[in-house]
């Protein structure tokens, strides 16, 4: 096993800082490229008049499980190591309706209300500024909803694991999930295309 490389001692943990630096700015320029750095064209998601970002978020998904099920089926990659963040089914919920509101009010996610900053744009600087009083106020909440942020625990649980079918076949649902999409996003487009 080569992988992960700060578990297997390969690379410092100020060494996988600075390399995290760098795959951000590299996420951040190839997010503005792809023109996600505009709420305008993140908004006709919501419309379902352009949805690049479905096909991209869908994508990454895919090529990142596929990449960690090919490396460790190769010994390249301990699974194992990899930290899963662990669920909670009701906060994790709340957490979303709370994201997906601010995503449609504003336009933006977190990342891309960044990069809209980053290259001067008003608009996410404000969701920039929202953003940051979020998280300032859960920060002073927290202590009061502690209990109920680590309620309905479901553990470090991964999808496979959840519904107990082997990793392979969750793999192959997911790819065939996404190709799914990917034909009716795209028949969605052109249907709107010709509205």
């Amino acid at each position: 096993m080569n992988a992960p490389f700060l578990k297997f001692d390969m690379i410092s943990f100020e060494q996988s800082l600075i390399i995290a630096v760098f795959i951000g700015i590299g996420f951040g320029f190839f997010l503005e490229q792809a023109g996600f750095g505009s709420a305008v064209k993140l908004a006709q998601q919501f419309y379902l008049n352009d949805l690049s970002v479905f096909k991209v978020m869908f994508s990454a998904l895919v090529t990142a499980m596929l990449g960690l099920f090919w490396l460790n089926k190769l010994d390249l990659l301990d699974l194992s190591a990899i930290r899963v963040l662990p669920t909670y089914i009701y906060p994790q919920l709340a957490g979303g309706v709370v994201f997906g509101v601010g995503f449609i009010m504003g336009g933006y996610c977190p990342g891309t209300c960044c990069v809209a900053s980053v290259t001067g744009r008003m608009d996410g600087w404000i969701h920039f500024i929202g953003m940051m009083t979020g998280i300032f106020i859960f920060a002073e909440v927290y202590p009061f909803i502690e209990s109920w942020y680590f309620s309905t625990s479901l553990g470090d649980i991964t999808l496979f694991q959840f519904f107990q079918i082997p990793y392979g076949t969750a793999v192959f649902i997911v790819v065939m999930m996404a190709l799914l999409g990917f034909v009716a996003a795209e028949r969605i487009e052109k249907l709107h295309a010709k509205d």
